[in-house]
């Protein structure tokens, strides 16, 4: 018999982790919820802890924590309610939990994953920061404390069923030998074939209107610029071990075939289903075994098709960055990372272009200071320095914005 996992999610009130809490209430049998959190959103928070009733709930916002106590006080929940990132942390390390699905969007998810590996849980990690900022401290701090990490994204999983592996992502060296490349799949986003004369003038509504995927407005943009195959690029490295010339990348547009894996001996095995993040977090959530995830089944015969192309790296320049941030190592993807949440969220706001996005990235990249990154003081302050820098950026591109109008 199946014993009852307990599980917690950083992020519940996201994509993923409504998607998370959505295939728990499909197996009531196998999974209970032992603690919530997020950043703000309390109000979906509330109505989540009056579904799943877990022990604790945190908010990262303390205002919002507060409105949480009020809510959940009046409805007599007895709920905990926690806040800040001291709060999240409690939720990660919770002595009952042994599942904790990392999921928190940003930098903000860093520290709160890091405390789920100290303290060796099983990992669903959707948080791809975690890895882009401090890949070979967390991949290392998981080693050492025994925590196993099972990746929910949707291109990670689906390498990650198509690898000879052992408990999680992490790949023996003697099997690494196996693979030739690892081949990540990607959409193309929306305007993988609009006129690049036209990209200037491409709207927030626009950018985040993705073809396939139903997600965030902050990951949408990321995958109309593939800033988001960039970053898992850098994710697979510290994953499964490979080096970056040994990680590609295709334009796939139908979303069926979520990534391949090439072996020595010539034989390339893929991983196919509808785009639907149910799917893999399902696997990771009963890995080894496979549940039911509630995802529609997929009908070969009713799409028809599959279509393959290289990316082109002039429509494209924020893949090329990821790469090159990849290969300088250090400080480089978490400046990266950081001056694309900058340059998004202006684009977003109305304030930058759509075409600035990765000018502001690699301009912040060129002008961060490299370092190592072995604690999460020395994190935190890469950060915070790369998004002064960015900003920077920002308001320099928006200057050029505004001289060129008036010119």
């Amino acid at each position: 018999m199946t014993s009852m996992r307990r599980v917690a999610i950083l992020g519940s009130t996201g994509s993923i982790g409504g998607s998370t809490l959505d295939v728990i209430a499909r197996h009531p049998d196998r999974y209970s919820v032992a603690g919530l959190a997020a950043r703000s959103q309390w109000q979906k928070l509330f109505e989540q802890c009056i579904a799943f009733r877990p022990r604790i709930a945190a908010l990262l916002d303390p205002a919002a924590a507060e409105s949480l106590r009020a809510a959940l006080r009046d409805a007599g929940s007895e709920t905990e309610v926690v806040d800040g990132a001291a709060g999240l942390a409690t939720v990660a390390a919770l002595d009952d939990a042994d599942t904790v699905v990392a999921a928190i969007v940003g930098a903000a998810g860093l520290a709160s994953t890091l405390e789920a590996a100290r303290h060796g849980k099983r990992i669903l990690l959707a948080n791809k920061e975690t890895l882009v900022l401090a890949g070979a401290w967390f991949m290392r701090t998981a080693r050492e404390h025994r925590a196993m990490v099972l990746p929910v994204d949707s291109e990670h999983n689906a390498i990650f069923q198509c690898l000879p592996h052992g408990d999680d992502a992490r790949l023996a060296s003697d099997r690494r030998r196996e693979i030739h490349r690892l081949i990540l799949t990607a959409s193309g986003g929306p305007f993988r074939t609009a006129a690049l004369s036209n990209l200037d003038a491409v709207t927030p509504d626009q950018a985040c209107a993705h073809p396939n995927w139903v997600m965030g407005r902050k990951i949408s943009v990321d995958s109309a610029t593939m800033m988001n195959k960039g970053l898992e690029v850098i994710e697979a490295h510290w994953l499964f071990g490979l080096p970056p010339e040994r990680i590609s990348v295709l334009i796939h547009p139908q979303s069926i075939v979520h990534s391949l894996v090439e072996y020595v001996d010539g034989s390339q095995l893929a991983q196919l289903g509808s785009p639907d993040m149910r799917t893999p977090i399902a696997h990771a959530l009963a890995y080894p075994e496979r549940i039911d995830s509630g995802v529609e089944r997929l009908d070969l015969s009713a799409v028809g098709r599959l279509d393959f192309m290289e990316p082109d790296l002039a429509r494209f320049p924020c893949l090329a960055l990821a790469y090159a941030a990849l290969q300088a190592g250090g400080s480089a993807p978490g400046i990266l990372n950081a001056a694309n949440e900058i340059a998004v969220d202006a684009f977003l706001a109305g304030i930058l272009r759509f075409t600035d996005i990765p000018r502001v990235a690699e301009e912040t990249l060129a002008r961060g200071r490299m370092m190592a990154l072995e604690s999460l003081d020395a994190v935190e302050a890469c950060d915070r320095e790369a998004r002064a820098i960015a900003h920077q950026c920002v308001r320099a591109a928006t200057a050029a914005v505004r001289q060129r109008s008036f010119a």
